[in-house]
């Protein structure tokens, strides 16, 4: 049976695919033509539709005014202020590698500037790097395979070798078209032996001390690897969808509360003796239990945990968490809400979806999300390859392994709202919107103001028809139009 998170994906997926790919409508389309190379006077905007495809990314252009009443009002208030930004990217899957790594090295290194140079390109600024075979690998490996019936406590077996030749280069390559990225580490997986089932698909993870205790060791391995290797890493959880059972196909872990919380404990105090500022997030996993899930458990005879992430937060694991980590592929993201609301102290990022574009962005970023990271970097024209899994899943950019002809889907422009005009450390200010009484698809806002002083807003019409529009921020008042279907990002001011 396919994983309800493969078929949220494939929902997402198909509805993606229902729409045409974003392209930018600017007045110029000049390649690398990026928004830190526009001097910015009063309003700009960059805008892209679902109606015409492949373009080079254009810059800014100047609003154009829109005469008569406006139907919508955006108003911007900077001084109601609430998240920080971390960052918006994808993931350098095992396929993703393979995929780059079919390029020219001429045309992987303009490709690469295009994704993570702030100055020419898109500016992503985060990853989340499988530690492990994910669905979309080559093959099903982890950092420390041995034969069937064997065990390896002493971790003599470890090694990150098999990200050595493609992986580990790919991300010293981003961090150094990007000092400021950063890395968050997921295991689909962890090895065969400390499993129930001796496998890396489907099973549990065996509840015993001993295995706690050597997979925090594994995990700070990984992480002591991957900084030895010229990748420091940030953030790190400790199980991709703890919640979903029944993979038959590729590799994953149905972990518990009382188990995560578990390897938390014994993984927090060994990455602080360890010297590493990496911080744990929760969870990982969606903002509602999929029903898939939930019959998943109860046909098992388990009750569902369906207060997962407010569970762990209340835990004794709860000191060693920084913030929950949720993806995006059944629920709503006011779930981050509610979850911020009790524990205001803990930080939200969302750390996986594939569809819903632009919609489930602002929906994450507007529920106190640090982050918006979309799933595979890049894939073939056939959504892969991988060995299980997705099939429908796209890339962020699709590189045809035939004609190395590369083309960036939806993910991309919808990530390049933000990442082309937010930078890191950016905060998230109030965006309100007052649409005409009956307005059944009202605009999508979301809002935020730079170190620089500079102030990004990202706009959505979802309606069929074009919306008249006035903008009103402290020091701006302009009514334009925003396209049916057309996303929209209006910068004004600098520092």
């Amino acid at each position: 049976m396919p994983s309800p998170t493969i078929h949220g994906r494939q929902q997402l997926a198909a509805l993606a695919a229902g729409c045409a790919l974003l392209t930018v409508l600017a007045t110029s389309h000049t390649a690398g033509a990026g928004p830190q190379s526009v001097a910015v006077s009063g309003v700009r905007q960059w805008t892209t539709d679902a109606h015409t495809t492949g373009a080079q990314l254009g810059a800014p252009a100047a609003v154009t005014s829109a005469a008569g009443p406006a139907d919508t009002t955006v108003r911007v208030s900077p001084g109601l202020k609430f998240q920080k930004l971390t960052g918006f990217g994808a993931s350098i899957t095992d396929s993703s590698a393979t995929v780059l790594y079919r390029l020219p090295k001429k045309d992987r290194d303009a490709l690469m500037k295009q994704l993570f140079s702030p100055d020419e390109g898109n500016g992503f600024s985060m990853l989340r790097q499988p530690l492990g075979a994910s669905d979309f690998a080559t093959s099903h490996y982890s950092f420390d395979d041995v034969p069937a019936g064997q065990t390896d406590f002493a971790l003599k077996h470890f090694s990150v070798a098999h990200d050595r030749p493609q992986i580990l280069p790919l991300l010293r390559q981003a961090k150094a078209l990007n000092p400021r990225l950063k890395i968050i580490a997921s295991p689909w997986s962890p090895p065969g032996w400390m499993k129930t089932n001796g496998s890396m698909i489907d099973g549990k993870l065996i509840d015993d001390p001993k295995i706690y205790d050597v997979y925090a060791r594994y995990l700070v391995k990984s992480v002591q690897a991957y900084a030895s290797a010229g990748v420091p890493v940030d953030y790190l959880t400790v199980q991709n969808e703890p919640q979903a059972l029944l993979r038959t196909d590729y590799p994953g872990t149905g972990l518990p509360v009382a188990q995560q919380a578990k390897v938390i404990e014994r993984l927090g105090p060994a990455l602080k003796a360890a010297g590493l500022s990496t911080k744990i997030l929760g969870f990982d996993h969606n903002w509602a239990m999929h029903p898939f899930d939930v019959k998943a458990h109860v046909d098992a005879g388990e009750e569902p945990e369906q207060t997962y992430p407010f569970d762990l937060l209340q835990s004794r694991a709860a000191k060693w968490i920084s913030g929950t980590a949720y993806h995006c592929y059944y629920g709503d993201p006011s779930a981050q809400t509610a979850l911020k609301a009790s524990f205001p102290d803990k930080d939200i990022f969302q750390t996986e979806c594939s569809g819903g574009g632009i919609t489930r962005t602002i929906g994450a970023m507007n529920n106190w999300s640090r982050s918006m990271i979309f799933w595979n970097l890049a894939l073939d024209e056939n959504h892969g390859p991988h060995t299980g899994g997705c099939t429908g899943c796209n890339g962020t950019v699709t590189v045809d392994s035939t004609s190395n002809a590369v083309r960036y889907n939806t993910n991309y422009y919808t990530l390049a709202h933000f990442s082309r005009f937010t930078r890191p450390g950016a905060v998230r200010v109030a965006a309100s919107v007052a649409a005409r009484e009956g307005d059944t698809t009202p605009l999508q806002a979301s809002a935020f103001t730079n170190p620089d002083g500079s102030t990004a807003l990202v706009l959505y019409n979802p309606a069929t028809s074009a919306r008249t529009t006035t903008i009103a921020a402290p020091g701006v008042q302009v009514t334009t139009e925003v396209a049916a279907g057309a996303t929209v990002t209006y910068t004004w001011g600098r520092g």
